[in-house]
């Protein structure tokens, strides 16, 4: 009897039909509840959308609206490991086959066929020259043309003549750029005084220069000469500034290429590369802000 007692009343609380309620609740109060949250959740969407679209107007599709601790640009390099160690034999071609693919794949994108098409390219010299001026981020002016890049400038480390970039005579090839940051000019130094005594020959109008040498005391004299192909010895100011994704989508960065002649062998080897300019620092949390360090072993044994 008891059992069917509390049947009902849960059965009443569902559903009473003396009182017209459903769940203790009659139709106009079920209305009335559910209106109001209704409304109340839709004027926290229109609120939460209000201030989306608010943001969205302050923002550019074009270049970031705050760029002030943007950090200088970073200095990679290809082939690349995760170690940044290039270590190889002379006398197996599987050891070095991975750089070498690595560095063709990379190279691809600079193959002439694809750079003659006049209304995404324009020629800007081989000669080192001053900031290409394309208009302002927010002007009408549209997609941008991006300068062509001759691998030819590249040299013996273009991939032109010597697939191998090198590896298989022991003089490898190692192809370096500056990563691409919106609307950032780099400045080339006013100054020797941030540049060692030895690599003040390189500086030079229109061309922020890079050094590279040996990383530990104990490597001097073991690194032996080191060639810099491309325009200028560093990275010349026509290809700059970068205007972003979707109005320089064919721009393609300026180069260098190192090539090591005369590398001790059987040797481990650090070797540090660096740019210099007013406006490029290195920090210390960041080993590729500005420069590099990479290890290269060569045996033939």
């Amino acid at each position: 009897m008891s059992s069917t007692k509390d049947d009902g009343g849960w059965k009443r609380f569902v559903w009473d039909s003396d009182k017209g309620e459903l769940l203790g609740r009659t139709g106009g109060s079920w209305f009335k509840i559910i209106g109001f949250y209704v409304i109340f959740y839709g004027c926290l969407a229109g609120i939460f959308v209000g201030t989306i679209q608010a943001l969205l107007l302050t923002l550019s599709n074009y270049k970031p609206t705050w760029q002030d601790r943007v950090a200088p640009p970073g200095l990679s390099h290809t082939p690349r490991s995760d170690k940044s160690e290039v270590s190889f034999n002379l006398n197996d071609v599987e050891t070095y086959l991975p750089y070498t693919k690595a560095l063709k794949d990379f190279m691809a994108k600079y193959n002439e066929d694809l750079q003659k098409d006049q209304m995404k390219f324009e020629e800007c010299g081989d000669e080192p020259a001053d900031y290409k001026n394309r208009g302002d981020l927010e002007s009408d002016v549209g997609i941008r043309k991006a300068c062509q890049f001759h691998r030819n400038l590249l040299g013996p480390c273009s991939g032109l003549e010597d697939p191998d970039f090198g590896f298989k005579e022991g003089k490898p090839c190692i192809i370096v750029k500056l990563n691409r940051i919106v609307n950032f000019r780099p400045k080339p130094p006013t100054s020797n005084e941030s540049i060692p005594d030895e690599a003040q020959h390189k500086v030079q109008p229109f061309v922020v220069p890079i050094f590279c040498t040996n990383k530990r005391e104990e490597d001097a004299g073991k690194i032996g000469e080191i060639k810099y192909h491309g325009i200028g010895g560093g990275f010349p100011l026509q290809y700059y500034p970068y205007y972003g994704k979707l109005l320089h989508p064919h721009y393609l960065q300026p180069l260098l290429a190192l090539q090591f002649t005369n590398l001790t062998l059987n040797t481990e080897l650090r070797i540090e590369c660096k740019v210099f300019g007013d406006n490029i620092r290195y920090s210390e949390k960041d080993r590729y802000q500005g420069r590099f360090e990479i290890k290269l072993s060569i045996s033939n044994l």
